[in-house]
C-alpha cells in the first residue's frame, strides 16, 4: 500500500491552455493514474508538479 498522498487539493480545474490542473499542477493523464503509480513514479509526479508551479506561479505568490 502507498504511504504517499495524493496532492489534490481541491482546487480541480483543468487549464484547457496547458492541460495542468490549477490546484495541484499535475496533467489529467497523472491524476487519473495516480492510485495506480508505484512510490517512486508518484515521487516523480510530484516533483514534476512542482516544477511546473514554480514555473507558472510567481515567486511572490
Amino acid at each position: 500500500m502507498s504511504t504517499i498522498e495524493s496532492p489534490c487539493v481541491d482546487i480541480c480545474q483543468l487549464n484547457m491552455k496547458t492541460g495542468i490542473c490549477t490546484g495541484c499542477f499535475r496533467t489529467m493523464d497523472e491524476i487519473s493514474q495516480w492510485i495506480e503509480l508505484s512510490d517512486d513514479d508518484k515521487r516523480e509526479v510530484l516533483r514534476t508538479a512542482k516544477d511546473r508551479e514554480r514555473k507558472i506561479l510567481p515567486d511572490d505568490c
